[in-house]
């Protein structure tokens, strides 16, 4: 038996971020970014940093605190933010707006993720900063500790995926609860590698306002060459 075809009517693109909404949310995440990397070179985060890290754990930071399955769940939320993962979720991002015929948004999303993997790169080469060693690491982790890579990259991953996505929805209300859902889910994942022990509170704290500050800037800085790019492709 042959089912009659069905047409697929694709979603259109009914919000862009504003320019200087976006700037000014970017700075002011950057200031805080700025605030906290003289804080850490000033040493004026100690006591902040050691609660924050044994906060969490009993036996004098050998165990986590909290039920046997907690370890296994906060390992699952800091997977989330790992290479392998974050990187699997742009991919698909990327090409479900491809696949939407959101080739701005797959441009800009996509620059702003490379873009941000090189700053937070560079950030961690200047700083240098050694992992903690006052508790017990419950992961592997390797690399500069300032500011957290995990914190940085999810923060630019899944907020900017957000903003791509929600230019889907006309709605304000559906557009506030895609951006808060990703940043919820990226502080999350930064404090998680609190709770594993291998960075300090200032760590993820920097590395969350760097990333976030990252994708809100990206936005406006990026929106020129993403528009000629989505305007090439148009026209071949």
């Amino acid at each position: 038996m042959t089912l009659p075809a069905e047409n697929i009517t694709l979603p259109a693109r009914g919000w862009r971020i504003d320019r200087r909404k976006a700037i000014v949310a970017g700075l002011l995440c950057w200031l805080g970014f700025a605030a906290m990397v003289w804080a850490v070179e000033t040493g004026r985060t100690t006591a902040f940093d050691d609660f924050g890290l044994l906060f969490w754990r009993a036996d004098d930071g050998a165990v986590l605190r909290g039920p046997a399955k907690l370890l296994e769940m906060v390992r699952d939320i800091t997977a989330l933010g790992g290479v392998l993962l974050r990187n699997l979720f742009a991919l698909g991002a990327i090409a479900a707006l491809l696949f939407l015929r959101l080739r701005r948004e797959a441009f800009l999303f996509a620059a702003t993720v490379i873009a941000g993997w090189l700053v937070n790169t560079g950030i961690k080469d200047l700083v240098g900063r050694p992992r903690p060693e006052i508790v017990a690491h419950l992961t592997e982790a390797s690399g500069a500790s300032f500011p957290s890579g995990h914190s940085f990259n999810s923060a630019v991953v899944y907020i900017a995926m957000a903003l791509a996505f929600a230019s889907l929805s006309a709605r304000q209300s559906v557009r506030l609860t895609i951006l808060g859902v990703a940043i919820a889910a990226s502080i999350l994942i930064a404090w998680s590698r609190v709770w594993l022990g291998v960075h300090y509170p200032s760590d993820v704290t920097a590395g969350w306002l760097g990333g976030a500050g990252w994708a809100f800037m990206a936005a406006a800085l990026l929106k020129a060459p993403a528009d000629k790019a989505a305007g090439a492709t148009h026209s071949k």
